[in-house]
């Protein structure tokens, strides 16, 4: 069982940074694929970032590439959303997720979320 929780949202202008983390309970976080996710209002959730489990290899949605960058630090059990250069379309609630690095497809873990609002 893993747990996650999410924090970093906030409050930011247009053209501002924020950093989200998320932290995840157990002792196998290294083992695990971790990803980012956003839920804007009325939309459904959409995939937003992924890490391997060494964090030797990122995938972005086209949306976001240039502007995000995922990082993880095992020693932490911690992932990271560097969002720079933010728009108000990138406003929605913030998840991250694990699956097992050796099972491709669905997530199996959810953090609650956190709100990221970036005003224009």
């Amino acid at each position: 069982q893993v747990q996650l929780v999410e924090s970093g949202g906030g409050l930011v202008q247009a053209g501002g940074s924020l950093r989200l983390s998320c932290v995840a309970s157990g002792r196998t976080f290294s083992s695990y694929t971790m990803g980012w996710f956003r839920q804007a209002p009325g939309k459904e959730r959409e995939f937003v970032a992924r890490i391997s489990w060494s964090g030797g290899t990122t995938y972005y949605t086209d949306s976001v590439k240039g502007r995000f960058t995922i990082s993880r630090d095992n020693a932490k059990n911690t992932v990271y959303l560097q969002m720079n250069s933010l728009k108000p379309e990138d406003t929605a609630v913030y998840y991250c997720a694990a699956r097992p690095a050796a099972v491709a497809g669905s997530y199996n873990y959810w953090g609650q979320g956190t709100q990221v609002t970036v005003s224009s």
